[in-house]
């Protein structure tokens, strides 16, 4: 059986180590608060402003300005800067955070196209800082994606359909 981390390479195209190649250089230190603070807005802005509302309303529970605050502050503590996000949330657990909302391949290249473009527009990120970023990005997404396949799994199947002696099909 695969973990979820050979799910997500597997799915996302990305190998653990070009994932985790993020914690070869202190990119907090190299890049700055100022660095996240601006990815965040911009990839959010996007977010919210998505044209697919199946998208958008992912996010529709949520206000922009906490979801770009925890963004942010995810990004710093994971990629070397002080531990903002746990000190006001707790550990990030991202799997369990992101459990209440559907997760899927869809949904992770959705949330991707939209990271790439903050990427690309972000004029205080180097390239390679970039790169390593993206990589990261694009397989914690799939590694969710497989956390909340794994959630499914646990639940059983669907229930049956009234009169159906076999559960519904997904």
């Amino acid at each position: 059986m695969q973990t979820l981390q050979q799910k997500a390479s597997e799915w996302s195209g990305v190998k653990q180590e070009d994932a985790f190649a993020i914690d070869e250089v202190n990119l907090f230190e190299k890049l700055g608060l100022q660095a996240f603070i601006n990815l965040s807005t911009d990839f959010y802005t996007r977010v919210y402003d998505d044209q697919e509302e199946w998208f958008r309303s992912i996010f529709a529970d949520s206000k922009k300005e906490d979801a770009i605050q925890n963004q942010y502050e995810f990004f710093v503590q994971r990629m070397g800067g002080p531990p903002l996000y746990s000190q006001r949330k707790g550990h990030p657990a991202l799997i369990g955070r992101h459990r209440p909302f559907p997760v899927t391949h869809k949904a992770a290249e959705r949330w991707l196209h939209h990271m790439q473009q903050a990427l690309d527009n972000a004029a205080d990120i180097d390239h390679e800082s970039k790169t390593r970023m993206l990589n990261f990005f694009r397989h914690t997404a799939y590694f969710l994606v497989a956390g909340n396949d794994l959630k499914n799994e646990s639940q059983g199947p669907p229930p049956c359909k009234h009169g159906d002696s076999k559960p519904a099909a997904n």
